[in-house]
Formats: C-alpha cells, sequence, structure tokens
C-alpha cells in the first residue's frame, strides 16, 4: 500500500464531500457581494489577530471578546455570511475528525482538536 496514493485518495474523498461541497457553494454565494465578502474579511481578520494573540500567550481584553461577538451575531442575520459559517464549521468538524482518527492510528497525540468538557 503506497501511503501517497490514499492520501490523494483521501483528498478526493474530502473535495466529493457534500460538507465541502456545501463549504464550496456557501463560499462562493458570500464572494458574489461585495459587501458581504467584505464584511465576512473583517471578521475573519479580526478573529484571526485574536487567536494569534491567545496563542501568543495575550489574554484578549473582554472589550475585544465582547466586540468580536457581537460582530459575530450582526453577520448571522446575514443569511449568506450565516450559511458559509455553517458550513465552514461543518466542514472544520469533519476535518478535525479525521485528523483525529489519523493520529489515534499512529498514536500522535491530537487531544487539543477535541472540544473541552464535552
Amino acid at each position: 500500500m503506497n501511503v501517497y496514493d490514499k492520501a490523494h485518495e483521501l483528498a478526493r474523498a474530502l473535495a466529493q464531500s457534500n460538507e465541502y461541497k456545501a463549504f464550496v457553494r456557501a463560499r462562493d454565494a458570500v464572494e458574489r457581494d461585495a459587501k458581504n465578502k467584505d464584511l465576512l474579511k473583517d471578521f475573519k481578520n479580526k478573529q484571526y489577530k485574536l487567536q494569534l494573540a491567545q496563542m501568543s500567550g495575550n489574554k484578549p481584553s473582554d472589550e475585544e471578546i465582547q466586540n468580536l461577538q457581537k460582530l459575530y451575531e450582526i453577520l448571522s442575520y446575514n443569511t449568506e455570511i450565516n450559511n458559509f459559517l455553517q458550513a465552514e464549521m461543518t466542514f472544520s468538524r469533519m476535518l478535525a475528525d479525521v485528523y483525529k482518527i489519523i493520529g489515534e492510528a499512529v498514536d500522535i497525540d491530537l487531544d487539543f482538536l477535541t472540544e473541552k468538557d464535552k
């Protein structure tokens, strides 16, 4: 068995999955509207900066967290953006599950990928 062939097979299966297809459709719908695209880009940028700060050991202020949460709430009223965020979360969860399965098979500790306090 060639591991690289199996990796390509997995990549094709992911690309053909309903979760990925829904993600692409939702992403394309957002990108067709310049305003939605800009709103989502702004949100993702702020979210990334907040996560980067946390990973660097800097605790974001309560105000920064609340501002991001408020922005998310506002964006969730936009059907196309909400559909994208939900599709992205579903596809990301599937990828995390795949990483976990692979990690368990080769005894790599990927517990950080699971939610805390389920």
